[in-house]
C-alpha cells in the first residue's frame, strides 16, 4: 500500500476504503474499452493512459493493496443484447470475488424488465447505466418498469448522466431529472459529481433525498485543467457530505490513484466529512459491516 494511503487511513481511523466506481469487465470488453481511450476517441476527447492496465488478478491485487475493502464491477452495454450477457459474468465476477458488489446493468429493450429482475433476484447490490456510451434516453417507455422495479428494490445505480468529458444526447440533468420526478426514491448515484454540471446536480441532490454522487476523477489535476469544481459550491458540497461516496474509475485512470484521495483532502472540508465519504456513507449504503 502506498505509504499515502496507509498514513490517510490511520489518521481517520478507517477500517478500509470503499470504492464505488470501478471496473472489471469480460477481458474481451475490457480490451475494447482500452483501446477506445488508446485512440482518444470521441466520447474521450483527449489523450488519456490508462495507469492501471494489467490481468485482472493483478488489478485485484492492486485494489485490495490500496486498502479498498470493497468495490464494483461495473459494466455498461452500448447496443441491444449485451447486457444480459454481461449481468451473467458480473453475477460469475461477484460469486467468486467476496468483496466485490455484485454489479448488474441494463439497456432500453423489450428484455429489459425480466433480465433486470433476474439480476436482482441473484443478488445483484448495484447496477451501472452509462447514457454516454449507451446514447439512450433514460426516458424511454422500455426502462419505466426496470426504473420502477429498483425503486421499489432500494437497490443503488451508478449512473453517467453528466456531460463530462463530452456532452451526449441525453447527458446533463435534463433527462434524468424527468425520471427522478416519476420515480422520486429512486437511489441514484450520478457519476463523476455530474461534471461539469456540478451546481445542477447538488440542485438535485438537495430537492431528492435519495440521489447521491461520486467523487470519480472529480478535483483531480487530471479535470481541473478543463472542467474545474466551482469553489463557490464548496459549503453546499460540506452540507452534502452524507450523500457523496467515493469512486475511483479504476484502473481506468491517467494518474496514481492515491491522487484521488489527495484531492479530497485538499478540499479541507474536515475528517468527519472524509471519513463519510470515504467509507461510511457507501457502508450504510450497501450494510457493509
Amino acid at each position: 500500500m502506498p505509504d499515502y494511503l496507509l498514513d490517510f487511513r490511520d489518521r481517520l481511523g478507517l477500517p478500509g476504503i470503499i470504492d464505488v466506481h470501478t471496473h472489471f469487465m469480460p477481458d474481451s470488453v475490457m480490451q475494447k474499452v482500452w483501446a477506445y481511450f488508446d485512440s482518444a476517441g470521441p466520447l474521450v476527447g483527449r489523450t488519456w493512459p490508462i495507469a492501471y492496465r494489467a490481468d485482472e488478478q493483478v488489478r485485484l491485487k492492486t485494489l485490495r493493496g490500496f486498502g479498498v475493502r470493497a468495490f464494483t464491477s461495473l459494466v455498461y452495454p452500448h447496443k441491444p443484447e449485451m447486457a444480459a450477457w454481461l449481468n451473467e459474468w458480473t453475477a460469475e465476477f461477484a460469486e467468486r470475488t467476496p468483496d466485490c458488489l455484485h454489479t448488474a446493468t441494463f439497456f432500453p429493450e423489450p428484455s429489459a424488465a425480466q433480465y433486470v429482475r433476474t439480476a436482482v433476484e441473484r443478488g445483484a447490490r448495484v447496477f451501472k447505466v452509462h447514457l454516454q456510451v449507451g446514447r439512450f434516453d433514460p426516458r424511454d417507455p422500455l426502462l419505466d418498469p426496470v426504473w420502477g422495479l429498483l425503486e421499489d428494490a432500494a437497490i443503488p445505480v451508478v449512473i453517467h448522466c453528466g456531460s463530462g468529458p463530452v456532452p451526449g444526447e441525453y447527458t446533463g440533468p435534463g433527462p434524468i431529472t424527468a425520471v427522478l420526478q416519476r420515480f422520486p426514491r429512486l437511489r441514484l448515484i450520478v457519476a463523476h459529481m455530474g461534471m461539469p454540471d456540478y451546481s445542477d446536480f447538488l440542485d438535485l441532490a438537495e430537492q431528492y433525498a435519495d440521489l447521491r454522487l461520486d467523487t470519480t476523477m472529480a478535483w483531480t489535476d487530471f479535470t481541473e485543467s478543463q472542467t474545474p469544481f466551482p469553489t463557490a459550491e464548496l459549503p453546499r458540497l460540506r452540507d452534502a457530505g452524507d450523500r457523496i461516496l467515493f469512486g475511483s474509475d479504476f484502473p481506468n485512470i491517467p494518474y496514481p490513484y492515491e491522487h484521488s484521495i489527495q484531492v479530497l483532502e485538499q478540499l479541507d472540508l474536515g475528517d468527519d466529512w472524509l471519513r463519510r465519504v470515504c467509507y461510511q456513507n457507501a457502508a450504510d449504503l450497501f450494510a457493509i459491516t
